[in-house]
């Protein structure tokens, strides 16, 4: 009986999934929703009594973008950490001295990468597809973490995920969507300044530097390394950007 409950729970949940990426919904945003879902993304990423929370999330993205980055070179992911203090760790190993370069490098990016994703597929309308992606991604990220902290931020976001896909209204999964999206553009620009910095200011904490760490590794100069950092997630916003003015309803 329990069998057979389970059974029809996962076949529940992943005709949900599915249908996310076979229904296509458009909700149409005038400009005072729009500032409106703008002030709540950024008080997500701004403010640091909610950064401090939202941030962890941001730090997971980050980390997940080295895991799934070293995952396509064919490098095996060990273990991912994530600390209270926004810190985190991905260890990986792979005989490809680019598989670890590649990988390093998505970190910083990721958080912006993600945010144009969510962005570009609210414009599309094919934000149940990006929620659909998002919890199955979130599902199987569980198997890399390592430490209390990491597996807490990453069971939240993805029972979060699971709840929005099962039971939320496309209309409610547009704006969630469009919401995470922006927020994450923002946190994403957020850790790039403070990345940048370490590297100008606060030279104590270089070692935690992902740019220190692959300048170190490759021999190519850490401004190379923030300077590919700045023009990705830079580029990132500018299209969020050219989606967000899109979606403005007439």
């Amino acid at each position: 009986m329990n069998v057979e409950s389970d059974r029809n729970i996962a076949q529940t949940w992943w005709d949900a999934v599915i249908r996310g990426f076979t229904d296509t919904h458009t909700t149409a945003v005038p400009l005072p929703a729009l500032l409106g879902i703008l002030a709540c993304a950024i008080s997500l990423s701004i403010p640091r009594i909610t950064w401090r929370w939202f941030g962890l999330y941001v730090t997971f993205v980050h980390e997940l973008g080295h895991a799934y980055a070293a995952l396509m070179t064919g490098r095996f992911v060990h273990s991912l950490r994530i600390g209270l203090d926004h810190s985190g760790r991905l260890v990986s190993s792979g005989r490809s001295a680019f598989g670890a370069a590649w990988s390093g490098f998505w970190g910083y990016p990721a958080p912006a990468v993600v945010g144009l994703g969510l962005i570009a597929a609210f414009a599309a309308g094919r934000s149940g597809a990006a929620m659909s992606v998002g919890a199955v991604v979130l599902l199987v990220s569980l198997i890399f973490l390592r430490n209390l902290t990491g597996i807490l931020v990453a069971v939240l976001s993805a029972a979060i995920a699971q709840l929005l896909v099962l039971f939320a209204s496309p209309a409610t999964v547009d704006y969630v969507v469009l919401v995470l999206g922006i927020a994450l553009s923002v946190g994403g620009v957020r850790d790039l300044f403070k990345v940048l910095g370490v590297h100008t200011r606060r030279r104590d904490r270089l070692t935690a530097s992902d740019a220190f760490i692959l300048g170190r590794t490759t021999g190519v100069p850490a401004l190379v390394w923030l300077t590919g950092f700045t023009v990705v997630i830079a580029g990132c916003v500018a299209a969020s950007g050219w989606f967000l003015w899109g979606i403005l309803a007439v």
